[in-house]
Formats: C-alpha cells, structure tokens, sequence
C-alpha cells in the first residue's frame, strides 16, 4: 500500500502554502497518497485544529502519517515533534494541537524534529510547514524510523479544553466547535448523557432556546426548528433544521448549554 499522509493546517486555499508543503513532500517520497483533511482552521486557533484532527484521524488507514500546522508560534523557540501511536503517526508544533490525540490514543515514542538531513537545507522561520514538519512527514513514508528524527521528548505541550460540568441533576455542557452549516458541537458525549438522562425526559436550554427532547436526526423537526441530535463525531449538538442554528440563536464556541432531567 503506498504511505497516506493528511494533512491539516490554517494556511487556507487562497495562497500557496499548502499547495508548497505538498511539492516538497512528493518530491521527497513521490509514492505518497495526498490527503487535504482541512487547511480552513480558523487561522492560529491551535484549539480548532485539535478539535479537528481528533474528529478525523482514526478514520484513516492505519499508518497514515499526519501533519497538523497550525502554528502561531512558528520560527519561535517553541520545539517541532513527530509521534507515533501505534497505528498513526503525527507531525505537529509542540503547541498543543496534538492534546486530543494523545489523550484518546497515548503516544508510544515522541521525538523532537532537531536532525537537520530530515528537513529541508534552509529552514524559514515565517514557513516551517515547508521546511521542517512536510520533510519530517515524507521522510517517515520513506521508511525513516521515527528516533532518527531527534532525541525522545517525554513532556509534550497540552492546552486546556473544556469538559462538561455534571452535577446531581444538571449538566452544563460548553460548545467548542461550529461547523460550516451552523451546527453547535459540544463537549458531552453520547455516553455521558445516556447515562445522566436514562429513562427520564430532557430538558436542554441554550441561546434562550429550550428543547425538550434528543431527536435522532435533523429531519426529524420542522423547517426552522432547533433541535438536539447526537452528532458524527459521538458529541451532542445544537442544529436547525435548514438553517445554522449560531446564527438563529446568537451564540458561538464557549456557549452554555444546559442539560436537566424533566420527569
């Protein structure tokens, strides 16, 4: 099977960046099958691009290689590190980006990216996506083993991302993403509320909005309603059927929504 490698960055479409990262990879390891997981994270927002990467990755193949840049503090002092799962690898800035990841999947071995021969002869310090982490990715497609890449880092950067609050007979969940269409993607997992909710009825507030009960998919309200609906990445989410229910309800990433038993 030829390497998959995906990548993920904040560099957009309009410009030549990710197009660039992926020249510089062909040209290392030709035999790569390209993969575009999203280059629209919000720019800099490290916090987005774990959310996505952790949304999409144990959807690939096992031993597809990752390359996640989102990276406000490129050119700093701040260290470049290669992972390995187990079934994936990962080529990311030490700012975070990987904390979901290695919270669902703990890392056997993290390296950091300090061996010149494995990145390119001259590494910019505005643009080390091309010249650094896109190297380190094909050179591990080639068959580089990953310590070849720098000595072992035990103590990887973690950013904070919220949790939902559980209490005896609420929970207050936090929306930490919104998707192109609108929806509102929170951190409570279908397993958390079945477990808080059972058998009883549930009452969910967010935006002034209330809704009474966990539909089972969009369509299952009328045009223009909000509902709540388990969504494709296992998380609850606020929607509207036909619409963007942020806009409806006037509400983005750190909103509140509260969740209550209504027998």
């Amino acid at each position: 099977m030829r390497p998959v490698i995906a990548l993920l960055t904040d560099f957009g479409t309009g410009d030549h960046y990710a197009g660039t990262m992926k020249g510089v990879i062909l040209g290392i390891c030709p035999d790569a099958t390209l993969v575009d997981i999203t280059h629209d994270i919000p720019p800099h927002d490290v916090t987005a691009g774990a959310l996505e990467l952790a949304a999409s990755y144990k959807y690939f193949p096992a031993g597809t290689i990752f390359v996640a840049v989102v990276d406000p503090g490129v050119g700093s002092a701040r260290r470049g590190l290669a992972a390995d799962t187990g079934d994936y690898r990962f080529v990311a800035p030490d700012n975070g980006v990987l904390t979901l990841v290695l919270r669902e999947s703990p890392a056997k071995k993290i390296v950091e990216l300090t061996e010149r021969r494995y990145a390119r002869p001259t590494v910019s310090r505005t643009f080390e996506g091309r010249d650094r982490f896109a190297p380190a990715a094909a050179w591990l497609a080639k068959g580089v083993p990953l310590e070849a890449l720098g000595p072992a880092v035990m103590d990887p950067q973690r950013i904070t991302l919220s949790r939902p609050e559980i209490r005896d007979t609420s929970i207050e969940a936090h929306v930490i993403h919104v998707d192109r269409f609108g929806n509102l993607i929170t951190d409570l997992s279908a397993t958390v509320l079945q477990r808080f909710v059972g058998s009883d009825r549930v009452r969910i507030e967010v935006g002034g909005t209330s809704i009474d009960r966990i539909s089972g998919t969009y369509s299952d309200v009328a045009a223009g309603d909000i509902c709540a609906v388990i969504g494709s990445t296992d998380a609850m989410e606020i929607a509207c059927r036909d619409g963007s229910a942020a806009s409806r309800l006037g509400v983005g990433r750190g909103a509140i929504v509260s969740i209550r038993r209504s027998v």
